[in-house]
């Protein structure tokens, strides 16, 4: 059987074609809707991606003309990476922001760090698009979401067996999630990530679920986060991460080819989000005021500091979404504010800079989903030119839905506000700028920092064994430590009884039905809560 995978067309589907936008427009205004309420009701924000896949894939079955169009795996690659956008767009890099200020009784703050919040995400989004398929971010690497999307769009356009092994995948995500309580899609990314990084991430996620009962008689309550342990390990695991990652970036031209990034563009588009951060943390402060609360010294501080946090934050949250399919977006800003803290930046500041710290990574990190899941329907560079048109129709419907993000979020935010619905997360972060940081805190940070950067450096840059030890180390899930272990089991098993075929569709199919599980449950407890 043919598929439309296969029998390419001449040139890719165009964004601001009307049948794409007819499509994508809609897709984009519920998926900023559900990011909001999510974000404010549940403290997360559901993968969407999927749902705009099967939105095209049902269109295609009404026999008309004008539906015609929508059986293209490449406009509902389109679909699915537009309405994913809109969603962690509005809940994780716009309302959870704006939340803080409110928060701390300071809404004269939102709009000013709304408009930095956004440009941020806007920057965030392009940086990934500019670093993709590198030797930083490569596009043959897992991306867990995104191998799942694509996988999930193959299977519905081409049939077959591989839609039977992805169909038994989606079965047992939605069975395991729904009747156990298990985050299946740590199980299924078991089957396509690296086995190194995720064996030290469900480490890290047991360590710290059982932390208690492991080292009650060592630290108070036995609570390794309130002795800042995974802060520190992730503290010392970036800086080596960053400084591997500018080891990348600085070698010599391999003469790559085709639609590879070379080190010398990496290095432009990096050194252009560093410009473009300092330029929005400067009109945030601006807008905020902060030239009329600090010093000119402390305010130069402030601006190298936030932007060059941005730019961590977003190295760390980008390895952990490449390797893992999570990344602790949350943990890593709260890292960013408490050694704010300890520099001893005012309060306003603080907000301000958590704020714009938590809006960096997630859009960087979606758009890798997104961009891989392309890479994948295309063909993984067959036709060098086709996969370049492609991602810029990716990335121009990323940002026609952060622009819908942007506008969903302006509109409703009052009225979430009103009835005193903020994400839950930005009270932590209150709560932690007004409780400060003692010099006790900032030990623990460096001692633990030692073993983070240590692991980190062992296992180089293509296992990031230190980061992903530590980016579970801040999750208290143990459930999802056990599933990714099982998951590595099986793997290994399948590999030794019956080779590695369809066995990353199998992971894939895990993923996708444990998502649309989780999409359509925490909707559910949304709209009832």
């Amino acid at each position: 059987m043919s598929s439309t995978t296969d029998a390419r067309p001449a040139s890719h589907p165009r964004f601001l074609e009307p049948a794409s936008l007819a499509l994508i427009a809609p897709l984009c205004i519920v998926g900023a809707i559900i990011g909001v309420q999510l974000i404010v009701t549940l403290g997360i924000t559901a993968n969407t991606s999927l749902i705009g896949a099967l939105a095209g894939m049902a269109l295609a079955r009404i026999p008309l003309a004008a539906f015609a169009r929508y059986r293209s795996v490449h406009v509902q690659n389109l679909a699915q990476s537009a309405i994913s956008a809109a969603t962690f767009g509005a809940g994780n890099a716009l309302m959870l922001p704006i939340g803080i200020p409110f928060v701390m009784g300071r809404s004269d703050l939102i709009l000013p760090l709304l408009a930095g919040v956004f440009l941020a995400m806007l920057l965030d989004g392009y940086l990934l698009y500019r670093t993709f398929d590198s030797d930083v971010f490569p596009a043959d690497a897992a991306w867990p979401p995104g191998a799942a999307a694509a996988e999930a769009i193959r299977a519905g356009d081409e049939g077959g067996r591989k839609a039977a092994v992805l169909g038994v995948g989606v079965l047992v995500g939605i069975v395991g999630n729904w009747f156990a309580g298990i985050p299946m899609s740590a199980f299924g990314v078991a089957f396509i990530g690296n086995i190194w990084a995720l064996t030290m991430f469900g480490v890290g996620l047991l360590l710290r679920g059982y932390s208690s009962a492991l080292f009650s008689g060592l630290l108070p309550g036995g609570d390794i986060a309130k002795a800042y342990i995974p802060h520190g390990m992730m503290v010392g695991a970036g800086l080596v991460a960053l400084v591997q990652v500018t080891l990348l970036i600085l070698k010599r031209e391999q003469g790559g080819g085709g639609a590879h990034r070379t080190p010398a563009e990496v290095r432009r588009s990096l050194g252009f989000g560093a410009i473009g951060y300092v330029v929005i943390a400067l009109l945030i402060a601006l807008l905020g005021g902060l030239w009329a609360e600090m010093s000119w010294p402390m305010l130069l501080l402030f601006l190298a500091y936030a932007a060059f946090a941005a730019l961590v934050h977003e190295v760390i949250v980008g390895l952990a979404a490449m390797h893992s399919g999570w990344f602790p977006a949350f943990a890593v800003a709260l890292i960013t504010l408490v050694i704010g803290i300890l520099i001893g930046f005012p309060p306003v500041a603080l907000a301000l800079l958590v704020g714009f710290s938590a809006a960096t990574g997630p859009a960087f990190a979606d758009m890798g989903y997104d961009l891989k899941a392309g890479y994948m329907l295309r063909g993984m560079v067959r036709d060098a030119g086709f996969e370049r048109d492609g991602r810029r129709q990716q990335l121009l419907a990323a940002m026609f839905a952060f622009v819908v993000a942007g506008v969903v979020v302006l509109i409703a935010y009052p009225g979430f506000f009103a009835a005193n619905l903020v994400p839950p997360v930005d009270r932590v972060y209150v709560a932690t700028i007004q409780a400060g940081a003692s010099w006790q805190v900032a030990e623990s940070l460096l001692l633990w920092a030692i073993p983070g950067a240590i692991i980190q450096f062992l296992g180089g840059p293509r296992r990031q064994l230190g980061v992903l030890l530590s980016t579970g180390l801040l999750i208290a899930f143990p459930i999802a430590g056990w599933a990714v272990l099982a998951g590595i089991v099986c793997r290994l098993a399948w590999e030794r009884f019956a080779g590695a075929e369809g066995m990353e569709v199998f992971g894939a199919g895990v993923i996708a039905g444990d998502s649309l599980f989780a999409f359509f449950h925490s909707g559910w407890r949304a709209l009832t809560k």
